[in-house]
């Protein structure tokens, strides 16, 4: 069997506790507005063009007629890609990503084990992230168990935006859910993300009551769901196995990629003061949640 992924970071230190590796699988059912990773979004590949790295040789343009030179510059017309990746491979200056790739969990786990004694040492391991991992939960659950089968910590970090019987697929090789939570009240998500939050919850409460570990990830984006902290905190606070709160700063270094493969860019102007980061942690910890 093989998934859809479109990246692999090592030495992450974001995605769970400790060292990990994260890998990075293709497709969402979200369109959050400050996505950070737009190339997950779709589930197809998609060929990126980051305009400021390009030297204009016009060795792409050799390969692909989808490329081509005009007064010595470069232009790349998206509509007749299929995502090759021809041009990536003679492109010198890394001015072109292909992000898209299909794997077997056979093929990634040598580079999973390659920094085993770096999660040992740090109580570190293996997340699976994306877009969204669980669309694609047969594929999941092998990496999963693979990982467990050489002692290796796993995380899934989700939206919780799947049909329940993929998160049973992965439930008996995850070790703790890394579970993201953007609004409480359904319009609000809806306006964040374009779905509604429903299956979200009721996700959630079952991940709870099958005694799974979940830390639950909050984006803090300024304008959109800061209004929603102290309804998160009272909703998480009637769960029981809720580890911990990592409230995240929203940011937008994420711009250049929705540039690089020409979609709209949706990303809020406004980040967060730290001031306000502090009071929303305090929200929570008055609950009596551990906060980050």
């Amino acid at each position: 069997m093989k998934g859809h992924i479109f990246d692999i970071k090592k030495f992450a230190i974001h995605d769970g506790d400790g060292i990990r590796t994260t890998v990075f699988l293709k497709g969402c059912p979200l369109k959050c507005v400050w996505c950070h990773n737009p190339e997950g979004i779709s589930g197809k590949d998609q060929l990126a063009f980051y305009k400021h790295k390009c030297v204009n040789c016009g060795a792409c343009v050799q390969v692909c007629k989808c490329h081509s030179m005009k007064d010595g510059v470069h232009t790349f017309d998206s509509s007749c890609c299929i995502a090759c990746g021809k041009c990536v491979d003679v492109c010198l200056a890394e001015a072109l990503t292909l992000y898209g790739k299909m794997v077997s969990a056979d093929e990634l786990m040598p580079t999973l084990l390659e920094d085993k004694a770096f999660y040992d040492h740090s109580n570190g391991g293996v997340t699976l992230s994306g877009g969204e991992c669980l669309l694609q939960p047969e594929f999941c659950a092998e990496i999963l168990k693979k990982c467990k089968e050489n002692g290796i910590h796993t995380a899934v970090d989700t939206s919780g935006c799947v049909q329940w019987e993929n998160i049973e697929h992965v439930m008996e090789y995850t070790d703790i859910f890394l579970y993201d939570m953007k609004a409480i009240d359904e319009d609000v998500h809806i306006r964040c993300t374009g779905v509604t939050n429903k299956i979200i919850l009721e996700n959630l409460k079952k991940i709870d009551d099958a005694g799974k570990k979940i830390e639950i990830r909050v984006p803090y984006v300024p304008g959109f769901n800061d209004n929603q902290i102290s309804k998160i905190a009272d909703f998480i606070s009637e769960l029981k196995n809720v580890t911990k709160v990592r409230v995240l700063a929203y940011h937008d270094f994420a711009r250049s990629k929705y540039d690089s493969l020409q979609m709209k860019d949706t990303m809020p102007p406004d980040k967060p003061e730290e001031e306000q980061l502090a009071a929303a942690k305090e929200i929570f910890k008055a609950k009596g949640i551990l906060c980050e």
